[in-house]
C-alpha cells in the first residue's frame, strides 16, 4: 500500500546483502519523502532523516523492530509494510499511522502525475490476473468473502459507524461542520433524490447492509422495500432496526444474491446499489448489469453508488486482497459504463464524490482510535492494527491516491426520468438531511 513505490530487485526478492538492503530503503525514502520528515530507526539504533519540513506535511518516526523487518518490507512493499505494522515490527513512534500513510502518498499525488507503481511489469501482470480469478465471484465464494469482512461481527461496525443509519459507505458533505450523523444522512437524502420515487413504487437495495437505506425510503416515501444481502450478520440487525423504526411492515430482507433474485423474474421500479459494486467483481460486471436490468421494471430507474477508480482499471492489491475484501475490486468508470452499455442501460446522470469519503473515513479512523480498547477486547492488539492501517490507507488514496467515489444514475427508457436535472435538488431539499 503506502510502501508500493520501493523499486525491488529480481521481481520482488528481497536482497541477500543487508548492506544493500538499506541502501535500497534509503534510495526509496531520499525520493518519496521530499515534503514533511520521516526519521527512520533502525534495529541498531542508527537514525535516519528523510524531507524537510513543509506546512500541512506531518513529521513522523518509524522504528524497524530487527533486520527482519526492513527485508520483509523490500521483499514485499505492499504486504510486507502492513504486516510489519500489524505484527508490531514496525512501530510509529512520533504520530501515527494515518499520518506516516498520508506523509507517503501526498508526496506522489495521483492528480500531479505521481502514482504507486508495482515493482515491475511481471508483479504488475500477476495482480491482474488475481484479480481476474477473484472476480469470478460465484455465488458461494461471494457469499464467503462478504462474511470475511462483514460477519466479523455488529459490535466492531457499532464502534464507529454513525449511530442512526449504520452506513459503511461514502457520506456526503454538503456543508462545512457537519457531523458523521448529519453527513450519512445528507448522503441518503443525496440519493433518494436521484431515484425520483414516485407513491407506491417497489424498489430494491442491492446490498442493502445493515438497512440504514431501505429504512430510510420507508419513513419517507410511500413505497415497499426489499433490501438483500449475502451477511448474515446483517441480515438480522436490519429486521430488527427495521421493526424499531415501526417501517417492518413495508421493509422485506432477504439472504439472497442478486443473480437467484433476478432468475426468479422478480422486477421493481427503483434499484439504488450502496457500496456493494465494489464486491462483485471484475469478471461478474457484465452479469451484473445483465440481471439488474432483469430486476427493472420498463419505466425504472437505479442509482449505483460506488467506490471507483478515476484513472484506468487496475488491480487489488495484496494487502487487500488478503485482509479486507477477498474478491473485491475497484471499478474504473470506463469499465463501469462499458460494461452497462451492453444490456442499454442509459447512464443519465454522472457524479464523482472526490473527497467525500477520505472526509468519511478520517472520521472513522477518529473513532476506532477512541475505541482501541473495545475493539481489542472483540478482537486482538493485531486486529485493531490491520483495521487502522485499512483505514489509513483508504484514506490517502481518497485523498492523495486515484480514488474517488461515483454515483451512477441509469434507465431503461429516455422518457423515465425527467430531462433536467432540477428535480434532484427539489427533492434533496425536502427530504430529511437535504
Amino acid at each position: 500500500m503506502f510502501f508500493s513505490t520501493l523499486p525491488l530487485a529480481q521481481e520482488g526478492s528481497a536482497p541477500h546483502n543487508p548492506r544493500m538492503a538499506l541502501g535500497i530503503l534509503d534510495r526509496f525514502l531520499e525520493r518519496g519523502v521530499r515534503k514533511g520528515v520521516l526519521e527512520l530507526v533502525r534495529a541498531d539504533g542508527s537514525i535516519r532523516r528523510f524531507g524537510t519540513p513543509v506546512e500541512g506535511y506531518p513529521e513522523v518516526r518509524i522504528r524497524l523492530m530487527g533486520k527482519a523487518t526492513e527485508r520483509r518490507i523490500l521483499r514485499d512493499p505492499r504486504l510486507g509494510a502492513a504486516e510489519a505494522f500489524m505484527d508490531g515490527h514496525l512501530l510509529v513512534e512520533r504520530g501515527h499511522i494515518m499520518e506516516l500513510v498520508y506523509l507517503l502518498r501526498a508526496n506522489a499525488r495521483w492528480d500531479r502525475g505521481g502514482e504507486l507503481h508495482e515493482s515491475s511489469r511481471l508483479k504488475s501482470a500477476i495482480g491482474k490476473v488475481i484479480t481476474l480469478i477473484d472476480g469470478i465471484n460465484r455465488a458461494a465464494s461471494a457469499k464467503r468473502n462478504i462474511a470475511h469482512h462483514y460477519d466479523v461481527g455488529n459490535d466492531l461496525y457499532r464502534l464507529f459507524l454513525d449511530s442512526e443509519h449504520m452506513q459503511y459507505s461514502c457520506a456526503y458533505w454538503p456543508r462545512e461542520g457537519m457531523t458523521l450523523e448529519e453527513a450519512q444522512t445528507a448522503k441518503l437524502a443525496h440519493i433518494a433524490a436521484k431515484l425520483a420515487i414516485e407513491p407506491g413504487n417497489t424498489v430494491l437495495d442491492i446490498g442493502c447492509g445493515w438497512g440504514g437505506m431501505a429504512i430510510y425510503l420507508a419513513q419517507n416515501f410511500n413505497v415497499a422495500v426489499k433490501g438483500i444481502t449475502l451477511s448474515e450478520e446483517q441480515l438480522a440487525l436490519a429486521r430488527r432496526r427495521a421493526a424499531d423504526a415501526g417501517v417492518g411492515d413495508r421493509v422485506d430482507f432477504e439472504l439472497v444474491d442478486y443473480r437467484d433474485l433476478a432468475d426468479r423474474g422478480e422486477k421493481f421500479d427503483r434499484i439504488v446499489s450502496v457500496g456493494m459494486f465494489e464486491h462483485v467483481g471484475q469478471a461478474q460486471f457484465d452479469r451484473f448489469f445483465r440481471d439488474c436490468a432483469r430486476l427493472m421494471a420498463d419505466e425504472g430507474a437505479m442509482l449505483l453508488h460506488t467506490i471507483g477508480r478515476m484513472g484506468r482499471p487496475g488491480s487489488t492489491d495484496a494487502f487487500t486482497r488478503k485482509y479486507i475484501f477477498p474478491g473485491g475490486y475497484i471499478p474504473a468508470l470506463s469499465e463501469t459504463l462499458a460494461a452497462s452499455e451492453k444490456v442499454r442501460l442509459i447512464a443519465t446522470d454522472v457524479e464523482n464524490l472526490r473527497l467525500h469519503y477520505a472526509k468519511t473515513l478520517r472520521e472513522w479512523y477518529k473513532r476506532c482510535v477512541a475505541n482501541k480498547e473495545a475493539i481489542v477486547r472483540l478482537y486482538d492488539e493485531r486486529f485493531y492494527r490491520m483495521w487502522i492501517f485499512y483505514l489509513s490507507g483508504a484514506t490517502a488514496a481518497f485523498e492523495s491516491g486515484g480514488m474517488c467515489n461515483y454515483q451512477v444514475q441509469y434507465a431503461r427508457s429516455r422518457h423515465a426520468l425527467p430531462i433536467t436535472r432540477t428535480y434532484m435538488v427539489e427533492s434533496e431539499k425536502a427530504l430529511p438531511g437535504g
